[in-house]
């Protein structure tokens, strides 16, 4: 929407096949006064020769401060070869799509703006002579974006990921194991005699037990690139890329023993508190030559949950796919 706004006031103002010459100064003017948006003209070797005054809102930035700049000044240093790449297709006469950008103000503030530009060039020589650029402040916009993007992946009752971001995550790293014939760990872990528990405290402490689990598996769970999510009712699966068995092991007796010092009294638990049991699987790359993947991680570390589930409850249990003609290996 705001995309489109800025190409009626780039049309209105700077019609298509019209020159500089033709452009109304009047026409320039009123548009500035009557914009929330900000307006810059940059010569031909993009440095801003004139900005609007609503850069002071925008920005956070006076006009005065950029004037003298060229806009990938504007812009985090993540975002630079972004502009970089639109100023190069500008001087090559092709056309430029609407960006969105992020800047960061003078108060520490991110904001997202949104750029249009218009490339100016003499009608005779077809030289370029002026470039217009308009921002506009998306950042209300990004951020509701952001917050439904991050919805559509999370669980709303633990605030784990779910299930559909654990199967496209399980996919991506299983792709880059397989390039870099690197190792992925996968944990599955289920809260141990969850249905009695519902049955005699009630389901909204069955809620609340779940968010306590989750809570304390995300206090353990902190390097990036992992990724903890609720898999199916009181089962969490937990994807650790680039994790060898041990490391993986010792991930889920953290997580073992997290869930115990939750203390959550359960009667029908063994130690009287609420306890889970885990399985543990890991694989390279390799392994998927023989073995179709990533379901094959999924079926070890499940097969592995069922075994912690034999011996008692409340352990750890691990499985190692190995590659071709080595079979696979029990812990």
């Amino acid at each position: 929407m705001a995309a489109s706004y800025v190409r009626r006031l780039l049309d209105r103002l700077f019609g298509r096949g019209r020159s500089t010459d033709t452009a109304s100064e009047t026409d320039l003017k009123l548009l500035v006064e009557n914009s929330r948006d900000v307006l810059c003209r940059l010569g031909p070797d993009f440095v801003v020769r004139y900005c609007s005054p609503s850069s002071t809102t925008v920005l956070g930035r006076p006009p005065e401060e950029l004037v003298g700049q060229r806009p990938s000044a504007f812009v985090i240093e993540e975002d630079k070869p972004i502009i970089l790449g639109e100023a190069e297709r500008v001087v090559q006469g092709e056309d430029v799509k609407p960006l969105v950008l992020r800047t960061l103000k003078p108060d520490g503030v991110m904001a997202w703006v949104e750029t249009s530009s218009r490339a100016l060039r003499d009608p005779e020589t077809g030289a370029l002579v002026e470039i217009i650029l308009v921002m506009r402040d998306v950042s209300e916009r990004q951020a509701l974006q952001m917050r439904l993007e991050r919805e559509a992946v999370t669980d709303s009752l633990t605030g784990l990921a779910n299930r559909r971001a654990f199967d496209e995550t399980l996919e991506r790293e299983w792709a880059r194991a397989v390039r870099a014939d690197t190792e992925l760990s996968l944990i599955l872990l289920d809260v141990d005699h969850f249905k009695p528990f519902n049955d005699r405290y009630g389901h909204h402490a069955g809620d609340a037990c779940l968010r306590d689990v989750a809570k304390a598996i995300q206090d353990v769970v902190r390097r990036p690139g992992d990724l903890a999510a609720r898999y199916g009712g009181e089962e969490i699966a937990v994807i650790l890329p680039r994790t060898p068995p041990a490391g993986a092991a010792k991930v889920a007796e953290d997580l073992r023993l997290a869930i115990v010092n939750l203390a959550v009294p359960h009667s029908d638990s063994a130690c009287g508190v609420l306890t889970a049991s885990f399985g543990v699987a890991t694989a390279t790359g390799m392994v998927g030559q023989t073995i179709a993947m990533p379901d094959g991680l999924l079926i070890g570390a499940d097969g592995a949950l069922y075994r912690s589930k034999n011996k008692g409850r409340n352990r750890v249990e691990t499985v190692t796919l190995l590659p071709p003609r080595r079979g696979v290996h029990a812990a």
